[in-house]
């Protein structure tokens, strides 16, 4: 991989148009008390938006994510995280799939203090200072390297007084523009009991459905100085950015399937619109070169690279 295009650039933005696999519509992320997120662009165009920057966040993260294995994709393997077991041994999740990664309440809530006083040992910063992100950084990488993508607050009042926090690097979302609504319904039927008690589950039960039309776009939107201002030398850098597309790539290829109603596709290629002169590698060319770079970056990592947390509430 050529990281020479980006060594000077404060920003990687991609976009990928997407389009339906199948039909016109699609169903978009809703919000409680809210539905569908619509609104109007600058010049008044009708915009939707499709899928916001923490799903997205959750969903980069999951494809990197072997569930069946119950480890990392196999490009991956070797990367640090924490893994959190329960009192018989059995692994019941990680810091990767958690939504606030090594923040989560079964790493740091439960009986098993350990890696929370590891923690506070290495942020601890004096009562009058500052927090040191720099050195959140170099515990990050040691022990959960995919909080330097998505960005982590943690909020323990014991861990350096709850100050150390890091924005995402990698922040994507889904766009629609052009949009019009496709209003249709349906009918649960109950060929037993059309006329029964729907709260109870019973009776034919109409009900409303609203999907969209419009012209999706993806964004990608990688904070190539704030990885340079991590300090933690271009083995680590290299390493963030490769770990940063193929979770880009990867969603492109295996991820779209958004929801039941909401299957889309890459619809032509992908365009970078900053740096100019960047040319985004393929997912196979990422993953050859992922082995070599996290070997460079090991001497950073913890060792054994994953640490394992026991949870008892």
């Amino acid at each position: 991989m050529n990281f020479d295009a980006l060594k000077n650039a404060p920003r990687l933005l991609i976009e990928a148009t997407l389009q339906p696999i199948a039909g016109t519509r699609f169903q978009p992320t809703g919000f409680p008390d809210l539905g569908a997120a619509q609104y109007k662009a600058a010049d008044g165009a009708a915009m939707l938006l499709v899928e916001s920057a923490q799903s997205m966040a959750n969903r980069l993260e999951k494809v990197c994510w072997d569930a069946v294995a119950d480890d990392w994709v196999s490009a991956l393997s070797g990367l640090p995280c924490v893994v959190v077991k329960n009192k018989e041994g059995k692994a019941i999740t990680n810091s990767v799939l958690e939504a606030h990664r090594i923040n989560s309440p079964y790493i740091l809530e439960g009986k098993d203090k350990s890696f929370l006083n590891t923690l506070k040992t290495e942020l601890a910063i004096g009562e009058l200072a500052v927090a040191d992100l720099k050195l959140l950084s170099k515990t990050l990488v040691k022990y959960d390297i995919n909080a330097l993508i998505h960005g982590v607050f943690i909020a323990k009042s014991e861990v350096a007084g709850g100050r150390m926090r890091l924005p995402r690097a990698l922040t994507a979302f889904i766009e629609a523009s052009q949009v019009n609504t496709a209003s249709s319904g349906g009918v649960k039927n109950d060929a037993l009991n059309p006329s029964g008690e729907a709260a109870k589950g019973f009776g034919n039960v109409p009900f409303p459905r609203e999907e969209f039309t419009g012209n999706i776009t993806a964004y990608f939107v990688l904070d190539l100085a704030l990885i340079r201002g991590f300090g933690l030398g271009a083995a680590v850098e290299h390493l963030l950015i490769a770990i940063s597309l193929f979770k880009v790539q990867r969603f492109l290829h295996e991820g779209l399937r958004l929801r039941t109603a909401c299957d889309l596709e890459v619809a032509g290629e992908l365009r970078i619109k900053r740096p100019e002169g960047f040319t985004l590698p393929t997912l196979a060319e990422i993953e050859a070169a992922l082995p070599g770079l996290i070997g460079a970056a090991s001497g950073q990592f913890a060792a054994p690279a994953k640490t394992t947390v026991t949870f008892e509430a």
